[in-house]
């Protein structure tokens, strides 16, 4: 069975950010947050990304969501 590795899509979604110079506020911004904590646990793994915010951030990374996602087989 097909797994999202939530851990793994997080420590992606912090690297691509560190990689493209994007910020937390950025993003935050961007998706229309009033806090910026959805992104930390985001990065945490702990939470992912809702569709519509998966699309917005890999449009920002400049990349697909087949790219951000570690999917485990």
């Amino acid at each position: 069975m097909v797994t999202i590795n939530m851990a793994a899509t997080g420590a992606n979604i912090r690297n691509m950010m560190k990689a493209r110079n994007i910020k937390v506020k950025d993003i935050q911004a961007v998706c229309g947050f009033g806090t910026p904590q959805a992104i930390f646990k985001w990065m945490r793994g702990d939470c992912m990304p809702a569709l519509d915010n998966m699309i917005i951030i890999a449009d920002m990374f400049g990349c697909t969501m087949d790219d951000i996602v570690v999917v485990d087989r």
